[in-house]
């Protein structure tokens, strides 16, 4: 069971980081196309293509790590209030009632949308170069199977939790953190060394 986490989270974690470099060919075909746009005046005609294609495809392959490092949105203010036992029961629950359906029904779909593009080579509308997004769709089936894959994962997790009582811990060392983990972080170690400074006065005061 750990051993299938650990593979899953280093797969979701690899694919998520290396697809996040589109981000830099995002940025910089959108940057050239304001300069020849409004500098040049020779606006391009693949930058909108370049734009939603790399923009899609970091979302739909980023899935996976995101569900891996619990980011995707959820009603936390009631969620949190709940033992981890009960956190783990609803989210087994959820998983099996609508998260597997849900990505079977995107793979199934994926493969019917990427085999007709591939079939008849599609290009894109958007612009008159015609840049050819077939292979895009692939993407599509792509990001169902790593979540699939990481689902899975997730629902050992859930199990993990009902037999323990407690969240199993990260089995991969990630440097990318939410800003809000870390913020709660930094102030539990605050509030710890206030408390220690306080405990440390108060038996000089005693002395």
């Amino acid at each position: 069971m750990l051993g299938f986490i650990k593979f899953a989270d280093n797969l979701s974690a690899w694919v998520g980081k290396a697809f996040a470099w589109l981000i830099m060919v995002m940025a910089i075909g959108v940057g050239y196309e304001v300069f020849v746009r409004y500098v040049l005046n020779s606006p391009t005609v693949w930058a909108l293509d370049v734009s939603y294609i790399m923009y899609g495809s970091l979302f739909m392959m980023g899935g996976a790590y995101t569900l891996s490092k619990n980011g995707h949105v959820r009603g936390d203010f009631v969620y949190r209030t709940w033992t981890p036992r009960t956190q783990a029961k609803v989210d087994l629950t959820l998983y099996f009632l609508f998260f597997f359906p849900g990505v079977i029904a995107l793979i199934l779909t994926g493969i019917k949308y990427a085999g007709r593009s591939w079939g008849y080579g599609e290009v894109s509308i958007n612009s008159p170069t015609g840049i050819p997004i077939y292979q895009f769709k692939t993407i599509i089936v792509a990001a169902g199977i790593l979540l699939f894959i990481q689902g899975i994962a997730q629902v050992m997790r859930c199990i993990y939790c009902i037999r323990n009582g407690a969240w199993l811990q990260a089995l991969v060392e990630d440097e990318v953190e939410e800003t809000e983990v870390l913020l709660m972080r930094e102030a539990e170690a605050k509030k710890e060394h206030e408390h220690q400074t306080a405990d440390g006065s108060a038996a000089v005061k005693d002395r």
